[in-house]
């Protein structure tokens, strides 16, 4: 079910009033109506792929249950590892069986040697890696003793499936959201209304910048080779908008959704493309998936704490992980090691940390010296996302090449679609002012920028009006559902 779909707005109030108006006064009956209507939310697309999380709710349930009872460490592993690979198996097969087998074929191909094996006609299920991730977290806490195995299997499931966020994050902890299944619940006005205002932003992420910036930057990555290399630019930044549009609007709108029904989830996106070296920008984008590889891998492995050696390594490493993280093709490998050069200088340097706050805190404008770094910043950005959209590694470097071989100057003929390039470029101009004043928040509208309530009013209805006015004739999927 997609949050920008007819369904949603239907399914959504519906849940509301049953949750706050018929079981508000029992706590496991809110529980159990979270998990039924996350299942229901879930099997929308596809009922068959729901016993995937069952198990996994089960497998992990019980696991950290033995674990509560187990103190001799050997046994104590062994129940880890089942989790993880019970977990992962389901990973590695539906998303990586065919990537595998066709690259080991290739491999024999080189050599001569020639081997018959067919792919499998295998359908990836909607969001395994953020649901997976989420709840192998929840064992591996349970394991370091850094977390006690809850006891309420509702409340466990719960938060497992809990439909805002279950098929594109945020990838919360379960040392944050499952203590609030444990805790009774009331409804807070100004919290809802803080709410709807994240879901209304998230939406015009959604579905005027990224839905709109689709539609051209598909034009263009499809027809590469027959643009100029003004044109490909043009198409690689609006990749580079659709993205963050449509990523950060779901977290926006799973956000503000988790925050009708009571619950507080960790921000996922700050303002990334306003940072002014790439381990910034890393710790601004995608911050749940970020941090689960820092405390999952990178700090497993020894962090930064070794010699160099062991700094490049383990650098290369959860990069490397984090593009096979986004799907079964060397093109997000490629993106993985480019941002882990990005990153190695800065490591290298102790200059990964330099860049902390919020840049030009408290200031209209930033420095000269800032907006160069940002911009340089925005560049390798745009430059790695060329490789996240491209189909495969030729069709990356063709368009690569395009770019600087092209003679051409100028911007090719581009078809029309709900709103010409002119329109598109002024509300591109005024999303990143919207988002620079707002970038001390949590989202960018959060503070008004005018204390009159009617003023603020008008400003929020001009925002539902270009959500149907400017929206897409068909809904785009949120790109994150493929990974």
């Amino acid at each position: 079910m997609l949050f920008n779909s007819i369904d949603f707005a239907i399914f959504l109030p519906i849940v509301f009033i049953l949750y706050w108006f018929g079981v508000n006064k029992n706590l496991k009956l809110q529980n159990a109506l979270i998990v039924v209507a996350s299942y229901v939310f879930y099997g929308w697309w596809d009922w068959r792929f729901l016993s995937l999380i069952i198990l996994s709710t089960v497998v992990d349930y019980l696991i950290g249950q033995s674990l509560r009872t187990e103190d001799k460490e050997s046994k104590r592993k062994v129940l880890l590892w089942t989790s993880i690979a019970v977990n992962l198996s389901f990973l590695g097969f539906f998303k990586y069986f065919n990537f595998f087998l066709e690259n080991f074929v290739n491999t024999f191909t080189v050599f001569g040697i020639q081997i018959n094996a067919n792919s499998l006609n295998i359908i990836l299920p909607v969001g395994i890696s953020f649901y997976t991730f989420q709840t192998l977290s929840y064992t591996i806490d349970v394991y370091r003793k850094k977390l006690e195995p809850t006891k309420d299997f509702w409340a466990f499931s719960a938060f497992v499936c809990f439909f805002p966020q279950l098929v594109a994050g945020p990838i919360e902890r379960a040392a944050n959201l499952l203590p609030q299944f444990h805790k009774k619940r009331t409804f807070e006005y100004s919290k809802a209304v803080d709410g709807m205002r994240q879901i209304l932003w998230g939406l015009f992420k959604k579905v005027v910048i990224a839905d709109n910036c689709a539609e051209f930057a598909n034009q263009i990555f499809n027809n590469s080779a027959d643009m100029n290399g003004s044109t490909l630019v043009l198409g690689a930044i609006f990749f580079t908008f659709q993205i963050y549009g449509d990523f950060s609007g779901y977290s926006d709108i799973a956000i503000g959704t988790s925050r009708l029904f009571g619950f507080d989830l960790k921000q996922n996106f700050a303002t990334p493309y306003f940072s002014r070296d790439i381990a910034e920008f890393w710790r601004r984008w995608h911050i749940s998936l970020s941090t689960w590889f820092r405390d999952y891998l990178y700090i497993p492995l020894g962090g930064s704490r070794g010699g160099t050696w062991m700094k490049v390594r383990n650098t290369f490493a959860i990069f490397l992980v984090s593009g096979f993280w986004h799907g079964a093709n060397w093109t997000f490998i490629i993106w993985g090691a480019l941002n882990a050069i990005y990153f190695l200088p800065l490591l290298l340097t102790n200059n990964n940390r330099k860049n902390i706050g919020v840049v030009a805190e408290g200031k209209l404008l930033p420095s000269f010296r800032e907006l160069i770094a940002m911009l340089t910043t925005f560049v390798l950005t745009v430059f790695a996302w060329i490789f996240f959209r491209a189909e495969d590694l030729n069709h990356a470097f063709s368009y690569i090449s395009g770019i600087f071989i092209s003679k051409k100057i100028g911007i090719e003929s581009l078809e029309n679609w709900k709103i010409n390039l002119p329109i598109l470029f002024v509300l591109l101009a005024y999303f990143i002012a919207q988002e620079w004043f707002g970038r001390s928040n949590d989202y960018a509208i959060k503070k008004s920028f005018s204390k009159l309530k009617p003023i603020q009013f008008i400003y929020y209805l001009l925002i539902v009006a270009s959500i149907f006015l400017l929206s897409v004739p068909n809904p785009q999927e949120f790109i994150y559902f493929q990974f």
